[in-house]
């Protein structure tokens, strides 16, 4: 279960790191058509206006989509065979496959409307809430499901809701400087018509209020008693985030170079993950739950 459940985290980072590759290599329209790629064809074929090179990286990514949703079935498949029956777990595992479908809904709409940047946006927000439910997803794979006890003072449960709200922001005012940047997935798409500086002093200072508010945590939680888990996680989320601002600043200066933009999309996902992870490592919900004896027989017999 654990292992289906990381690789459900690990496919819904991937389907958008290689979404920022059909960005930044103008293929978002290799696909013309959404579901099919070219009118009355499901797969790529010659035509004289799209380039055969974005139509592979179109192509690949709508392929990528289909694995991302099979490893998500199949996790939920196997949520819903655990024993005892976790309603929780089983919860979280079926918002994955959904999620793929909605995100397939969601991606098509994109196309159809020509790439427009909010539905671009809109494609990437959606991807962010599937890469924190995935975590979410395996983090309760290896842990129990009693009421949650703090491990950490209510206060700074307060401080990782802010922390999760300006992360949030934070995303959404990067999409934005994106839209309004160089890389539109397509030469002819519209951009928004808001200077990319101001964007960018918007994103800059809520990844400034997020490295602040994580600081507070910080000093607040040599005053806790936290587990090692969560020690680990908040070391790299300090790590990550630092790494993050530093790839950002970087491709800002270097004028947007498109394997940075690659790389700070990457990291935007592992930021997400590192985030949640903070989330759940400050709550303990006991042991993962033991099938009963008769199952375990029964198990034992068919093996």
């Amino acid at each position: 279960m654990r292992v289906l459940a990381l690789a459900v985290v690990i496919t819904q980072a991937l389907i958008s790191v290689t979404g920022s590759v059909v960005r930044v290599t103008g293929s978002g329209l290799g696909c013309p058509t959404w579901p099919q790629c070219f009118p009355g064809s499901m797969v790529p074929v010659a035509h004289p206006e799209v380039a055969k090179f974005h139509q592979v990286i179109e192509f690949g990514n709508r392929t990528l989509t289909g694995l991302v949703g099979f490893i998500a079935l199949a996790c939920f498949l196997a949520a819903w065979r655990v024993r005892p029956r976790r309603r929780r777990l089983v919860g979280l595992a079926l918002v994955m496959p959904l999620g793929v479908v909605a995100q397939a809904v969601i991606g098509g709409i994109t196309v159809l409307v020509d790439l427009s940047w909010w539905s671009v946006s809109l494609h990437f927000m959606a991807s962010a809430v599937l890469i924190w439910l995935a975590t979410h997803l395996f983090k309760a794979a290896g842990e129990g499901d009693r009421e949650p006890v703090d491990v950490v003072p209510r206060r700074m449960r307060r401080l990782l809701v802010a922390l999760t709200a300006v992360a949030a922001a934070m995303l959404l005012a990067g999409t934005l400087v994106t839209a309004a940047g160089p890389h539109a997935g397509d030469a002819k798409t519209p951009r928004l018509d808001v200077p990319v500086p101001h964007l960018v002093e918007v994103h800059g200072t809520l990844v400034m209020a997020y490295i602040l508010l994580l600081a507070v945590f910080g000093v607040w939680l040599r005053g806790a008693r936290p587990t090692k888990a969560l020690l680990r996680t908040y070391g790299a989320t300090c790590v990550l985030v630092l790494v993050q601002g530093v790839i950002g600043s970087a491709q800002y200066v270097l004028g947007v170079p498109e394997p940075m933009v690659v790389l700070h999309v990457l990291f935007a996902t592992l930021v997400i993950i590192v985030t949640a992870l903070l989330w759940g490592e400050s709550r303990y919900r006991g042991p993962v739950p033991e099938a009963p004896a008769d199952s375990r027989s029964a198990e034992a017999v068919a093996a």
